[in-house]
């Protein structure tokens, strides 16, 4: 019965920190050709897409100002974001903001 509760406890735990890691998009529909297509197979953590030309108050939230943008938050607390150059695209591969979640996951243990 112990080990059963240490497990049921551990799965807990695993479940809130995954829960507390987000990505989110941001794009605007006509930039859509440059949207991030790999996001969604980013690992342990919440992924939510943003178009700035329909909720212009998240743009004003989060300062975007060019897009895409991709931002990590921990909870509501912005770690690393990555945004585009001036060709409207993402530089940053999928392996290193993979990394960044990794790291904060390794780091709530």
């Amino acid at each position: 019965m112990t080990r059963y509760l240490l497990c049921v406890l551990a799965i807990m735990i695993c479940s809130t920190a995954f829960t507390q890691v987000k990505v989110v998009h941001f794009n605007a529909g006509w930039n859509s050709s440059n949207d991030v297509a790999w996001v969604d197979n980013l690992e342990d953590c919440k992924i939510k897409k943003i178009d700035i030309a329909e909720d212009k108050k998240a743009q004003g939230k989060h300062k975007i100002s060019v897009v895409p943008t991709l931002i990590v938050f921990d909870g509501s607390v912005e770690i690393k974001r990555f945004e585009a150059d001036i060709s409207f695209s993402i530089k940053a591969k999928q392996e290193e903001i993979q990394e960044v979640i990794n790291k904060l996951l390794v780091n709530k243990f």
